[in-house]
């Protein structure tokens, strides 16, 4: 366990308490249950003295033993709504109640003078099929442009985006967002004009801060997407310095900018027909203006997408650099483009100074962006750089709250560094997202089976299963770990048969460690170093790995590829 959990109870009392704003505790109350279990034991209580002294006296047993059942019944009545407000009895047994800061509807810090708003994506009126796709993109536009202004913190898209679709309430949504204020519109397209609503909600008293609409020719949208931007800082009593130009403001044409929505559109999606749909977008974006970089940096994020998952990384990520690359020649400063290429110079290079040079330049670009923080937190993680994972883990838990991509991970990194606490935390939130577990495993199970929580590894395991179609390799390892070698080998050659033609060597590694089969873990992972594989430079910090710590061959691999084995070991060790 990691240290959070050495401190005193005491503290942790505090902390819980500590966390509740006055004006919401008794939200904060239900979020607990505290509600459900009071009414849940007045009613059993009741019926069980009401059943008490009626049987009891039939069997000649004296009246004093039926008042003090009911007098202990009325004394356990505030220690059981104690231990509902710290733990919580979950599908997965019971567990600790995440205090406000560690969970999704986290609240901002007393004091703070930081403004915070969530943009949540426009409902979009427009005749025809296709249509989500224009409503999304202006809102990104938008929230990207927000997301400069000095003391203004803005909710990632993919958090925003989560609620799409979903019955909640404005409140709601700014506490699990941790913001202060929503701005939620819709637009409405026919031919060559655009009519967008927008409304600004501060959803601390549920006022409308600001609402309007307008309709303009589409050659006019840039502007627009502009005029709102400035409204809403003004509304929240901002400062706007907009010296630079939007990169939106970088393309010369509104028919480049409409196909591009589309590619960006698809370019979130999880599937290899929806990711290589968003290419298409992009390439006919290109056509129509080729000095639209971020048509390129769309390229080179579905590139990285489709890598490993799809397409064998030295294809993938060959991609992911040529569009990268492309993209900065247009524009330097495109934050984005710089932590793709970063990420090929780790995987394909192995240039670990080059990549951590892309990761402070996209930071620097961008500090407020998803993809460069955790992108930063995974990287310096790999490298054995525990302190500063971690401060870039942080910033991203908090500017991308609802994204299950970013808690998913996020646990196994926590899990990494011994922050089991953390990583719970995180791996719960995961799970309150309905993940589909696309882009690999339920990674709380993995922390699961590291507690010597077996069964209810394998029950999320076989979940993640059902909705992906996908086996899992943290089964086989979970079997092997179980000392269940048959099934391990044959969960093992079911995963490798659902991947096709390409799977990491170093993933099969993990297992044949668990199996004591180092020989040919370590085979697995000379063809991972062949075959590039992204995730290889985790198998430092990986504890699953520790048995092959001393191996001559595995410090000779994790060398190769760029890493120090002493400071990747010591960074796990708490």
């Amino acid at each position: 366990m990691g240290p959070d959990s050495q401190r005193p109870a005491v503290s942790a009392i505090d902390r819980a308490f500590a966390a509740v704003n006055p004006k919401k505790f008794f939200a904060e109350l239900k979020r607990r249950k505290v509600y459900s279990v009071a009414i849940a034991y007045v009613v059993t209580g009741w019926a069980l003295a009401q059943g008490i002294s009626q049987l009891l006296p039939v069997f000649d047993i004296p009246i004093w033993v039926v008042r003090l059942v009911v007098v202990v019944i009325i004394l356990g009545f505030p220690f059981a709504l104690l231990l509902s407000w710290f733990f919580d009895v979950t599908r997965y047994g019971i567990v600790r109640t995440p205090d406000l800061k560690d969970k999704i509807d986290i609240l901002p810090a007393a004091g703070s003078t930081e403004r915070s708003i969530a943009v949540l994506p426009f409902t979009d009126l427009s005749p025809g099929e296709e249509r989500d796709y224009f409503g999304e993109g202006i809102a990104e536009e938008i929230q990207t442009a927000l997301a400069k202004i000095d003391g203004l913190r803005v909710a990632a898209r993919r958090s925003s985006l989560w609620f799409k679709d979903k019955k909640a309430d404005l409140t709601e949504i700014a506490d699990k967002l941790n913001v202060e204020h929503v701005l939620e519109g819709s637009v409405r397209r026919e031919g060559n004009r655009v009519r967008i609503s927008a409304e600004l909600t501060d959803c601390c008293n549920g006022f409308t801060l600001w609402s309007e609409t307008f309709e303009r020719e589409m050659q006019g949208i840039f502007a627009l997407q502009d005029e709102i931007t400035r409204a809403i800082v003004d509304a929240l009593k901002l400062k706007l310095d907009i010296s630079e130009p939007l990169s939106s403001r970088l393309v010369r044409s509104t028919a480049a900018y409409d196909v591009y929505l589309h590619g960006l559109f698809y370019s979130d999606r999880t599937t290899e027909e929806d990711l290589r749909k968003s290419l298409e977008y992009f390439e006919r974006a290109l056509e129509k203006d080729p000095q639209f970089g971020r048509a390129w940096t769309g390229m080179a994020k579905a590139w990285l997408w489709l890598a490993d998952a799809y397409v064998a990384p030295r294809e993938a990520y060959s991609k992911v650099r040529e569009a990268a690359i492309n993209a900065l020649k247009i524009d330097n400063d495109d934050a984005e483009a710089h932590v793709y290429l970063a990420e090929t110079k780790r995987i394909l290079d192995w240039d670990m100074e080059g990549a951590a040079r892309e990761f402070r330049r996209a930071v620097e670009l961008d500090p407020k962006s998803t993809s460069s923080n955790y992108f930063s937190a995974a990287f310096w993680a790999a490298r054995g750089e525990r302190d500063e994972a971690l401060i870039y883990l942080e910033r991203t838990s908090t500017i991308d709250p609802a994204s299950l991509w970013v808690n998913n991970s996020a646990c196994e990194l926590y899990r990494y560094f011994g922050l089991y606490d953390k990583a719970m935390a995180a791996g719960e939130r995961a799970l309150q997202l309905d993940p589909a577990f696309v882009y690999g495993e339920p990674l709380l199970a993995a922390l699961y089976r590291e507690m010597g929580r077996f069964d209810q590894a394998i029950a999320l395991y076989e979940k993640a299963q059902n909705i992906s179609g996908r086996p899992a390799f943290g089964l086989a390892i979970t079997y092997a770990r179980m000392n269940r070698p048959d099934e391990a080998h044959k969960v093992l050659a079911k995963t490798i048969a659902s991947r096709g033609s390409y799977t990491p060597g170093d993933a099969i590694a993990h297992v044949h460690v668990e199996l004591n089969a180092h020989d040919d873990a370590i085979r697995e992972l000379e063809r991972a170093c062949d075959q590039r594989s992204s995730s290889l430079h985790f198998v430092g910090i990986a504890p699953e790995f520790a048995p092959l710590r001393a191996d001559k061959r595995f410090l000779s691999i994790l060398k190769k590829i760029g890493l120090e084995p002493v400071k990747v070991f010591a960074a796990g060790r708490v």
